[in-house]
């Protein structure tokens, strides 16, 4: 098991918190982020996507379900938000479980929604609003 604490106080702490994220999850393609509305989930999936070497514009998927970048190395980054998902049903017909083993790196914003059928080896981020900063700690199972 594998555990992150992090701490950002504000904008200018994304990359190099990003950076401390994937270098510490190496093997990882699956991350789960867990917060509140308004706690930073798509800020720093955004931020993560720039470590890959996302270059284009990236918006929240909330509306799409999935939003699909290409890092300028070429691999493929999927976002996910769930929110608007009722059952897990729902995220089986979208074919999420072919993007969740795809080898991809998968990034999941609200994913009690689709938690039965997340790989075991998923990472999960949480993500807290703690007088203004954003406290972040990830746990891993591997």
């Amino acid at each position: 098991m594998s555990d992150l604490q992090l701490k950002i106080s504000n904008l200018d702490d994304l990359a190099e918190s990003s950076k401390k994220l994937l270098e510490a999850f190496p093997k990882s393609r699956i991350f789960a982020f867990r917060g509140e509305l308004g706690a930073g989930k798509t800020t720093f999936i955004k931020a993560l996507c720039q470590q890959l070497g996302v270059e284009e514009v990236m918006s929240s998927p909330s509306f799409s379900i999935v939003n699909e970048y290409r890092s300028i190395g070429g691999e493929v980054i999927y976002h996910f938000d769930l929110y608007r998902l009722k059952s897990i049903e729902e995220a089986l017909d979208i074919g999420m479980e072919e993007y969740l083993y795809s080898d991809n790196h998968c990034f999941v914003e609200w994913p009690e929604r689709a938690e039965g059928i997340l790989p075991a080896e998923t990472v999960f981020v949480n993500i807290s609003v703690v007088n203004g900063l954003r406290e972040i700690s990830c746990r891993s199972p591997l």
